[in-house]
């Protein structure tokens, strides 16, 4: 009687221990995800504002575009950082969205400065609503646990918001067929933020 007393305990033990193991390898998974996709995110749209400072630089609206892409400059080094001190592997996609985040930046430029600006608001606009989303994830699953990552997602959530802001005060929504260009670049973004936290 005591020995099958005494194998409970080892089994009740060894079932905490196993779900402590299960509970951390889901942790770990979810960290890695978002640490990899915001890194990849963070590329794209440092890749965004180079090509839309390469064509619009000179004009009236290059001091914002530069301002806006200096904070993304910041927000792929610290997510840089992240992935060398967490040991995140990057999305084997990082080439593609290089080119691609430069031309879909300097392509809507060639469209005008309002394309660009509707660019803008249609990349800051899935992004907020993504930072948002891993905010809230994170808060479910231990906010002072994950303290230092939500304090840098909400600041990057933050200065996103504000260039989806600016874009709208500088005309985007007068860009031609504002609405199709719209619509193709937030698919093509939600797009791109499944896949690379996938691969």
């Amino acid at each position: 009687m005591f020995q099958v007393q005494g194998h409970c305990g080892i089994c009740r033990v060894s079932g905490r221990r196993l779900m402590s193991t299960l509970k951390e390898a889901r942790r770990r998974a979810v960290l890695d995800k978002i640490i990899r996709v915001d890194h990849a995110g963070e590329l794209g749209a440092d890749r965004i504002y180079a090509g839309q400072m390469a064509v619009l630089g000179k004009t009236s609206v290059g001091p914002m575009i530069q301002e806006m892409w200096d904070q993304e400059k910041e927000h792929k080094r610290t997510f840089e950082n992240l992935m060398a001190n967490q040991r995140v592997r990057p999305t084997v996609l990082l080439p593609i969205w290089n080119v691609a985040g430069f031309a879909l930046g300097a392509g809507t430029a060639l469209l005008g400065k309002e394309a660009a600006m509707a660019c803008t608001v249609a990349v800051e606009e899935v992004i907020g609503q993504h930072y948002n989303s891993q905010i809230r994830e994170l808060v479910d699953d231990d906010p002072v646990l994950h303290a230092d990552l939500l304090e840098i997602l909400k600041r990057f959530r933050d200065d996103e918001l504000h260039h989806h802001e600016l874009g709208l005060e500088n005309d985007a929504e007068k860009a031609p067929m504002y609405n199709v260009l719209s619509s193709v670049i937030k698919a093509g973004c939600k797009g791109a933020v499944w896949i690379s936290e996938k691969i």
